[in-house]
């Protein structure tokens, strides 16, 4: 049995959760999320007000998607209640970003231009220092795209280390030329 799969998804109080066949609508003080499980996999409530995972059999189809179902569903759940936030950091000489509003921030990363990106609905942005920001929303899934198509915008590189990367991220570092 799959161990992250038979564990009940909890759902806090002030969280609503409705299941209708094979898709799951979750509300929270944050906002609506919803999610359609795939087939073969069940989804109902307990006595107690969790949310149970489970399958029909053990094929490999349905041991693959027990765990992942389970996995999507609590992250709706943790969406709604507290939210998703992934923190970035600039690093170079005259790398910086500014903050356009919410939904909007223009990066210098040494091109010959700005490059401005703009956030889809749902996701929001806080600049707390010209080389550290963050990307905000209730969706796991649209949170990680978003710093992932930041951090594209200029990967860091490996002999100095300049670029955008995670809050955290540990770049591998190379040695450069060899001096005489």
């Amino acid at each position: 049995m799959s161990r992250i799969g038979k564990l009940p998804v909890t759902v806090p109080s002030g969280v609503d959760v409705t299941i209708d066949g094979q898709t799951v609508t979750v509300k929270g003080p944050k906002g609506q999320l919803s999610h359609v499980v795939a087939e073969p996999i069940a989804v109902n409530r307990d006595e107690d007000g969790a949310i149970a995972v489970t399958r029909p059999d053990d094929q490999r189809k349905s041991k693959e998607l027990h765990g992942l179902s389970r996995t999507l569903i609590a992250n709706l759940v943790t969406g709604v209640t507290d939210g998703y936030e992934k923190k970035l950091e600039i690093v170079g000489v005259g790398y910086r970003v500014l903050s356009k509003g919410p939904t909007q921030l223009e990066f210098s990363l040494g091109y010959s231009h700005t490059i401005t990106v703009d956030a889809p609905e749902g996701i929001t942005f806080n600049v707390e220092a010209p080389t550290r920001f963050s990307v905000i929303g209730i969706d796991k899934q649209s949170v990680g795209e978003v710093a992932a198509n930041i951090r594209k915008l200029r990967k860091p590189e490996p002999y100095k280390g300049k670029g955008v990367r995670y809050a955290g991220e540990q770049v591998r570092r190379k040695v450069g030329k060899a001096g005489k």
